[in-house]
């Protein structure tokens, strides 16, 4: 995202009302609108193409808000408002602040963003939209983002959802998180049919679908879809909060393929094992796993394991999320790495014997021309060689935070397919903003969520 001058604070009150507040954005509207236009120029027309109303509990919540609006309002011209809940506080009162930060786009309009915050201490924060309203830009989508857990099935949330054209959400932050993900279900099966719902956890999923759906992309493999028999996927966790985002896929496959859950049990451990009946009324089998991997946070999915038979040809595809890659030191290279690499002339134990020999001088010969190499190379004196620090790829690799994804693809019995992609972690303002930018209206995912719903109401653990 471009860079974005911190935010100025043109109005600060304490104890005021929703219409202080309004009077104060209007006359910083009106301000900024004649600034810089002469006696017989008319003042510069408001620009704006949403409205973001996120909802935080905590400072920490809080701060979260503040920076993606922030950030968010770098690339689009946008009214944001973030409301800082403290429903307990003894004594109820608002306190707010108009932050403002000017955008200078290459055209020749100018636009102002504004960042309204507001404070709500005592039972005001339970009618968000009577307090939100007044201040809402007409003619723009508003966007509603609870940063924790919304509270699904009370009459506080459907308040709120009648001034927005979508809810935003991050179902891996969810407080109760099995109960709360099949709220958040219901809500988009009961909610008016122009509500869009955004998932922050749907969209880190997006490079694992992709992945999945590039094997299945060639029309020769297109009859594999109707030929999966199991499909298996591990993530982090054992508790039936955690399987989410696993949920999550499955639903994806089954709301696109038709599949229909029949049972499911969960065991010790975080397994659960489902049966879902596909077309023509064959059986296949679904598996969570539980794995443990340090650097990942619980809930994250680490493995996905397909496989099955079509056309006369078994197929198994296998995506793994950072996988541990294997290497080995030179004294460890066995018989056959050295017949490859110096033939001996023969397979019996002499032969294999002169191959270390072999093997052995041409690695003398490299210590020795080290340095006169090097001096080729580089144009550096031998013995000025400059040490190096040795760092493994493996350790190279965890130092940054992008997503490391191994596909390997094995059909009938053709050698196997490897395809190593990295994808970089995207921050929560990125993955908002592409939210956003679509309307948070996602078909696929609304069906692949209902989809979800179902299965994990079925398992009995």
């Amino acid at each position: 995202m471009s860079a974005l001058a911190p935010p100025v604070v043109a109005w600060h009150g304490e104890a005021v009302t929703i219409g202080d507040v309004l009077t104060a954005l209007s006359g910083i509207r009106h301000k900024f609108a004649h600034a810089e236009a002469g006696d017989d120029e008319h003042p510069r027309p408001r620009n704006c193409v949403m409205t973001l109303v996120a909802v935080a509990t905590s400072e920490a919540d809080d701060r979260r808000a503040q920076r993606a609006c922030v950030a968010i309002a770098a690339q689009h011209p946008s009214l944001a408002i973030v409301v800082r809940e403290e429903p307990n506080a003894p004594s109820g009162r608002i306190d707010a602040s108009i932050a403002t930060h000017a955008l200078n786009p290459s055209s020749s309009s100018h636009a102002q963003c504004e960042l309204i915050s507001l404070r709500v201490r005592g039972a005001a924060g339970k009618h968000l939209a009577g307090l939100v309203d007044p201040l809402l830009q007409s003619g723009v989508p508003t966007y509603l983002w609870w940063l924790d857990t919304p509270p699904f099935g009370k009459d506080e949330l459907v308040d709120a959802l009648r001034i927005c054209d979508a809810l935003v959400v991050d179902s891996a932050r969810f407080d109760r998180p099995h109960q709360s993900f099949l709220g958040l279900a219901d809500l988009a099966l009961t909610s008016h049919s122009h509500l869009g719902i955004g998932d922050l956890q749907w969209a880190r999923l997006e490079p694992w679908r992709e992945a999945i759906a590039q094997f299945f992309e060639p029309k020769d493999r297109r009859g594999y879809m109707a030929g999966i028999a199991e499909l298996g996927i591990d993530y982090v966790g054992e508790g039936r909060g955690n399987r989410i985002a696993a949920a999550l896929l499955v639903g994806w496959f089954a709301s696109a393929l038709g599949w229909k859950v029949e049972r499911a049990v969960g065991g010790a451990g975080g397994v659960v094992v489902a049966h879902l009946t596909v077309g023509g009324g064959r059986q296949l089998e679904v598996a969570f796993r539980s794995v443990s991997k340090g650097h990942l946070a619980q809930g994250e999915v680490s493995g996905v394991r397909i496989a099955g038979a079509s056309g006369g040809s078994t197929f198994r595809l296998s995506v793994e999320r950072d996988p541990e890659r294997q290497y080995r030191l030179m004294s460890e290279v066995g018989p056959m790495e050295l017949r490859a690499r110096h033939h001996p002339g023969g397979e019996d134990d002499a032969g294999l014997e002169m191959a270390q020999r072999k093997a052995e001088q041409h690695r003398e010969m490299l210590l020795r021309s080290r340095d006169s190499l090097h001096h080729t190379a580089t144009g550096e004196l031998p013995g000025e060689r400059k040490p190096t620090s040795t760092v493994l790829a493996r350790e190279r690799r965890r130092a940054n935070e992008a997503l490391v994804l191994l596909t390997m693809i094995d059909i009938g019995g053709a050698e196997t397919l490897r395809h190593v992609q990295r994808v970089e972690k995207e921050n929560e303002p990125t993955l908002l903003l592409e939210l956003l930018s679509m309307g948070a209206r996602d078909v696929v995912y609304t069906r692949s969520l209902a989809a979800a719903a179902r299965l994990m109401r079925a398992v009995q653990q």
